[in-house]
């Protein structure tokens, strides 16, 4: 009834036998805490992190590699929320770090990928209105600065730059049949090489759950913005993600899971694109409440513009999964 503390915590290796370039580490974690000092007024604090690794193939990787690069971002946020009546007003400070490990090209040979590491500072205030206590429309302004450790990349560009971005939202739940939050805007950035000059965009986030029926659940996500390249003549990656995913419980012990989703990525400045898609079939069979049987199917392919760089990929596994 008064503060929490949430956290989550999943880690992962992937080891292919006969493919040890596809061996890869993966994991994500968070931890949050909730302080309310009187019932309008809260305090919140997170840390993070996430584990993963480039793709083989990706135009910023630009090389044939022995494994795959791990790229570690980890990172901490502080924010207060007021309410004054139905009107709820936040502001949030963030404080984001990457690190890419150098690419290994084998015979002892490197591509030094320091000149990717950042910092990233930012400052995010949101206003919002309850019209109802399932149904708060808001406004958001955002602005972030990102700092490359080497003021001048192995390109030749003086990268850091300054961002700006304000949208319109809403958060919303429905007698639990629907919730979730969509909000739509626009981004700017202006970067500190002036070859590379101003980018524009709109920007869009939304997270939705649906439940379809009590044993049917549908889920949606969708995405875009701009991402960093060091790419020699792009100022930035135009992104747009997009998801949606249906669980059903056939049995008390048996859940099926079905998915697809998509994105597209367009570097700006420069002619390179890439379309992706893919598909997920899952079964889940409880054996009691610690021990699961999965079985699952994904099938993933991205095409490139870029000669060498598409692909496919069908995947089967089949395993345990314990929960104590």
């Amino acid at each position: 009834s008064r503060h929490e503390l949430t956290g989550t915590l999943r880690g992962a290796y992937s080891d292919y036998p006969n493919n040890e370039g596809a061996n890869r580490p993966e994991g994500i974690g968070r931890v949050g805490l909730r302080l309310d000092a009187s019932r309008d007024t809260q305090f919140d604090v997170e840390g993070h992190f996430q584990i993963d690794t480039q793709r083989p193939g990706s135009p910023d990787l630009n090389a044939a590699t022995l494994k795959r690069p791990v790229v570690y971002t980890e990172g901490t946020s502080a924010g207060v929320t007021q309410r004054f009546n139905r009107i709820i007003a936040s502001l949030r400070g963030t404080v984001d770090r990457a690190d890419y490990e150098d690419a290994d090209l084998g015979r002892g040979q490197k591509l030094d990928q320091s000149d990717r590491n950042l910092w990233t500072y930012g400052l995010r205030g949101r206003l919002g209105y309850e019209l109802t206590p399932g149904l708060v429309p808001f406004a958001q302004l955002t602005a972030d600065t990102r700092q490359y450790d080497q003021r001048t990349d192995n390109q030749g560009y003086q990268r850091s730059s300054d961002g700006v971005a304000a949208s319109l939202g809403t958060t919303f739940e429905f007698s639990r049949l629907l919730t979730g939050e969509a909000s739509a805007g626009i981004t700017s950035r202006s970067y500190e090489d002036k070859r590379l000059g101003t980018l524009t965009g709109p920007t869009a986030d939304a997270a939705l759950a649906y439940a379809l029926t009590p044993i049917t659940t549908v889920r949606a996500t969708a995405s875009a913005g701009i991402t960093e390249t060091t790419v020699a003549g792009s100022n930035g990656v135009r992104s747009i993600r997009g998801g949606v995913e249906v669980t059903h419980l056939l049995r008390r012990n048996v859940t099926l899971t079905a998915g697809i989703n998509g994105g597209t990525n367009s570097y700006q400045g420069i002619d390179i694109s890439e379309r992706a898609f893919g598909a997920l079939l899952r079964a889940d069979y409880k054996l009691n409440r610690n021990v699961t049987v999965r079985a699952s199917y994904a099938y993933d392919t991205i095409w490139s513009s870029v000669s060498g760089s598409s692909y496919a990929a069908n995947t089967f596994l089949i395993g345990l999964r314990l929960q104590p």
